[in-house]
């Protein structure tokens, strides 16, 4: 498909499209196997090599785990990046995923805590997430294996890519909801009985509310709990890692709304609760979560 370019576009935006293209191509003609050991091969040169944002990962890797050696903070992170590699992958083969049998090869879900409490009761439901495991392979094959959903994103930069994923990201009955307008488009979609998916382990730029985080202050949305909260939905945090055989397994767990009303306190104590069991998932599998981010840019003013 020719793609209309927009003037903001640049060359560098072009070439990058054009070359994550190309690699999808490469990827989706070979087996899943080949494929892995090609995600594995540029995570070791990003990590070894390239050295990107190696020295912020094993700083958040050591002060997270003070416990462990250099070696295991090295080992920890050079997974970190084959896995983030891989992830990159899996996304270029979406479009390869076209039925429930294909999704239910990759992905192991139970979803019937979910039903019980949201559509079983024409109720909706928020679903907070991180970046762990493959969120967006999560997402997408949860559209197929158990009902499509909204999910919240932020937009990339480069159009032109953000175009391309958004187009895989739907194109089995999930629906996009930019960050910019999710209290409205969320609102709506919960009243309406529909499954709202929020990644809730970013900080926020410009927010005031700060919790311990992985050990370390830093700053949270309240997005996804006031939402639940205002809509009077349930909300689960629902994390996928990947395991030995090279799937993906998923848990869930609903969080407990007792005593909270619609107040900021009581959207800060939701965050407080979900943010202890996300936190969980990282201590145990830590090469599965994101650490290439800069999650505690934020100081807190004393």
């Amino acid at each position: 498909m020719k793609r209309n370019w927009d003037d903001e576009d640049t060359l560098a935006d072009r070439v990058l499209y054009h070359l994550i293209m190309m690699l999808g191509v490469l990827v989706r003609s070979i087996s899943r196997k080949n494929s892995t050991a090609i995600a594995y091969l540029i995570g070791d040169f990003l990590y070894s090599v390239l050295k990107m944002r190696r020295p912020l990962v094993e700083k958040n890797l050591a002060l997270t785990f003070p416990e462990k050696n250099i070696s295991e903070i090295n080992t920890i992170a050079r997974q970190v990046y084959r896995n983030q590699a891989e992830n990159m992958i899996e996304v270029l083969r979406l479009p390869m995923i076209k039925t429930t049998e294909d999704a239910a090869r990759l992905l192991d879900v139970d979803a019937s805590s979910i039903f019980a409490k949201t559509i079983d009761k024409n109720k909706g439901g928020v679903l907070v997430s991180a970046h762990f495991g493959n969120w967006e392979l999560l997402a997408f094959c949860s559209g197929l294996l158990v009902i499509p959903v909204s999910i919240v994103v932020k937009k990339i930069k480069n159009h032109a890519i953000d175009e391309q994923i958004n187009v895989w990201r739907t194109m089995q009955g999930n629906r996009i909801v930019y960050d910019d307008n999710a209290l409205r488009e969320g609102l709506r979609t919960l009243h309406k009985g529909g499954l709202l998916t929020i990644l809730a382990d970013q900080s926020d730029l410009i927010g005031t509310f700060f919790i311990e985080f992985l050990g370390r202050r830093t700053t949270v949305f309240l997005g996804p709990a006031y939402l639940a909260l205002k809509a009077g939905v349930p909300l689960f945090v629902v994390m996928c890692r990947r395991t030995e055989s090279g799937r993906y397994t998923v848990e869930i767990e609903e969080i407990d709304l007792t005593g909270l009303g619609t107040a900021k306190t009581d959207a800060e104590e939701l965050v407080r609760r979900y943010t202890k069991v996300m936190e969980r998932f990282i201590y145990r599998y830590p090469e599965e979560w994101l650490w290439l981010h800069n999650r505690w840019k934020r100081k807190e003013m004393l």
